[in-house]
């Protein structure tokens, strides 16, 4: 098998993402390259200091990652608010981090603070469609399928 992440480290700081339990573990946790003050109601980009590449393990097919919130930093009221790294962005991964809470949050070097969850892509071209297929919901919306 093939590896499915392959990182580039751009620091002498920057750590390799971990999976705790591979196969059973959903996504890799990333670390914080820098010790940042979040201060209350703000949001910031936090520096991880790693270039990813993500490829399925069998066909080598390119793969996305979804960068989520971390359980122990939601705990803390800090929310991950933004999260896709497309397939071919070979940048720097920066985690975009909201404090939702009334206190300044330290965020420390070293820190696991996100995790990235791989996805295929399934984007391709996009047609102009006169009629679109019919379907069992039609054009029902925010809250048809009831509380």
């Amino acid at each position: 098998m093939k590896p499915m992440l392959r990182v580039k480290l751009l620091e002498t700081d920057a750590r390799l993402p971990v999976v705790a339990h591979p196969g059973e573990d959903l996504g890799y946790d990333v670390f914080s390259v820098e010790t940042v003050l979040l201060e209350p109601h703000k949001t910031i980009r936090v520096r991880t200091g790693i270039s990813v590449e993500a490829r399925h393990p069998q066909t080598g097919a390119p793969l996305g990652l979804l960068v989520r919130d971390r359980s122990s930093m939601a705990s803390r009221g800090i929310a991950t608010t933004a999260g896709v790294i497309d397939a071919g962005y070979r940048g720097e991964v920066q985690i975009v981090m909201t404090n939702l809470s009334t206190a300044a949050i330290e965020i420390k070097a070293g820190e696991k603070i996100a995790q990235m969850i791989p996805v295929p892509v399934l984007t391709g071209p996009v047609q102009e469609a006169e009629v679109l297929e019919e379907s069992a919901r039609l054009g029902k919306g925010f809250g048809s399928s009831g509380h």
